[in-house]
């Protein structure tokens, strides 16, 4: 899988349960995902999906998101 598809993924997939269910991975904010990566992401591949955000998310790349988000606006 190609990395723009990784992070179209972060955009589609939604958190399938917890106090964010129904919100897309890419908009779970910092704490969060922080509370994740401190007490371990799920397994499978939601946890990757998480992991990917928390560092997007860490290291202040939410930038890379913007054009993807604005491409789905336009189709």
């Amino acid at each position: 899988m190609h990395d723009s598809e990784q992070l179209l993924r972060l955009l589609r997939t939604e958190m399938p349960y917890g106090k964010y269910k129904g919100t897309p991975i890419a908009d779970l904010p910092g704490n969060y995902l922080n509370w994740f990566a401190r007490e371990g992401f799920p397994p499978g591949d939601l946890g990757r999906l998480l992991a990917l955000m928390h560092e997007i998310d860490h290291n202040g790349l939410q930038d890379l998101l913007k054009p993807l988000r604005a491409s789905r606006r336009d189709a």
